[in-house]
């Protein structure tokens, strides 16, 4: 099996798995979209009102990636960006953080992709994207990099890769090579609506995939945008709508409230860590960032309450310190800042 470039220390998450197994690979490989979000240079302003923008680099996937190499964990990237310096950029940004990107792919005839993101004074976010069609979608099935998707502990996607073709298809794909070498199969529903056609398309669309998964991750509006409109803290709609027979782990995020989980044996809660936030982006890719990190060396995890719970208070904690600092892939924490926080906290 192919050395994956990691940064150091990459099996240092021995101390969490108390005897669990090893993997003979503990790679994460995230699969979708990576694109540059601009940011307005003040906070507070709706996208019109906005003076300037700053670009920064966004995607889930992506952000995911980041998170697991900054923790000391072995990530890589697929996805496709433009033949373009914003594409190049992307692809240096994840090389810098030492996430394997050699998975990545460069069209020639379609442009990186663009959002712009604005945090309203509510807090809410407002969402402009530029993609019609941007090279994300284009990735297609002949150009999946399969032995990178193979060695994967791991594999972890959203759902924004399922709204167009080709890259639907291929999304499918990379899935079934994925479960046939074993990967632990993780899905994150980081629901756009804009993107998607209509609401009915993107509940059909987000649950078409759902059966498949080993560890999913939903937030509580996700909750109520799926069952069409229940309440999100209500148990058993969530176990009798959204947890299926072969679903090792369901999450539900709670923003700064931490997180809730459902396993087969036991459900329960992880109060979050207190912050004082700056910028929320990111914060659920930190999350997840931070638990696929222990679970990929550590892959019974989910069976084990005591250790999941200390995994979930260390997913939290991720979430927390990168809701203190401007951007996502900045923001993203080391290990020992979060060993720091919890110390702090407890």
């Amino acid at each position: 099996m192919a050395d994956i470039p990691t940064s150091d220390g990459s099996k240092d998450l021995s101390m969490y798995s108390n005897g669990g197994p090893e993997t003979n690979s503990s790679l994460v490989v995230c699969f979708g979209e990576m694109l540059i979000d601009f940011v307005p240079s003040v906070s507070g302003v709706s996208l019109a009102e906005a003076p300037a923008f700053q670009k920064a680099p966004g995607g889930a996937p992506a952000n995911v990636a980041v998170g697991i190499s900054r923790l000391g964990g072995s990530s890589a990237f697929i996805g496709k960006v433009g033949d373009d310096d914003f594409g190049h950029m992307l692809a240096d940004i994840l090389k810098a953080n030492k996430v394997n990107n050699s998975g990545m792919r460069f069209d020639q005839n379609a442009r990186t992709a663009l959002a712009f993101v604005t945090l309203k004074s509510d807090g809410e976010r407002e969402f402009m994207f530029f993609r019609n069609p941007s090279a994300d979608m284009l990735l297609h099935e002949s150009e999946l990099d399969v032995n990178l998707i193979k060695q994967a502990s791991i594999f972890h996607y959203g759902s924004i890769s399922l709204i167009e073709e080709p890259c639907k298809s291929t999304h499918l794909a990379a899935m079934a090579i994925a479960k046939k070498s074993g990967s632990i199969l993780s899905y994150d529903v980081n629901l756009r609506l804009p993107l998607w056609p209509s609401e009915d398309a993107a509940r059909d669309g987000i649950m078409s995939i759902w059966d498949q998964a080993d560890v999913i991750k939903v937030s509580e509006d996700e909750i109520t945008f799926l069952t069409g409109g229940d309440d999100p803290y209500d148990d058993d709609v969530v176990l009798n709508k959204l947890f299926r027979p072969n679903l090792k782990l369901l999450l539900v995020s709670e923003g700064p409230d931490g997180c809730r989980y459902y396993t087969q044996k036991f459900k329960g809660r992880v109060p979050g860590v207190k912050v004082k936030p700056v910028d929320t982006t990111g914060a659920g890719d930190a999350f997840v960032g931070g638990i696929l990190s222990i679970l990929a060396s550590d892959t019974n995890l989910y069976k084990d309450e005591t250790r999941l719970r200390e995994a979930l208070r260390f997913a939290n904690a991720c979430g927390a310190l990168t809701v203190t600092k401007k951007g996502a892939i900045p923001a993203m924490p080391t290990k020992d800042e979060v060993h720091k926080i919890l110390k702090h906290d407890s």
